[in-house]
């Protein structure tokens, strides 16, 4: 596996997400990134039972935020070429994306992800 380096621009999946971002420290296990954009939005729920509803306790998860630092796994990050959408506008893709996919399922998990993700739209876009 190619090394990256710090102020590299890359792709990281966390958790459920996937951002672009800077790496800023290397860790013998992780790089720390920089979260500039957002590719893709967390799932809601349980990472340990997904696409259940019927859990303890249902997550509600946020996107990381601009310029929030995380480690991710060395093997989840990749090199990314090109232009860095703006943050704002990467996270409303990327929420629309996940509520258009939640809303072709008819299930009781999309139900309650869609209901987090209005809550989670509301706090992200206060002044929409």
């Amino acid at each position: 596996m190619e090394e990256r380096m710090i102020g590299d621009i890359v792709t990281g999946i966390y958790k459920t997400g996937k951002y672009i971002g800077e790496i800023t420290d290397i860790r013998p296990m992780h790089y720390l990134v920089k979260v500039k954009a957002v590719l893709k939005h967390p799932q809601q729920g349980d990472l340990h039972h997904p696409k259940d509803a019927d859990v303890q306790f249902f997550h509600e998860r946020r996107a990381l935020a601009f310029n929030e630092q995380t480690n991710i796994p060395k093997k989840m990050v990749k090199p990314f070429d090109g232009d860095i959408p703006d943050y704002q506008e990467s996270l409303k893709n990327a929420l629309t994306e996940l509520r258009e996919e939640l809303m072709q399922l008819n299930t009781p998990w999309a139900e309650q992800s869609l209901s987090n993700l209005s809550r989670l739209e509301a706090d992200y876009f206060p002044n929409k």
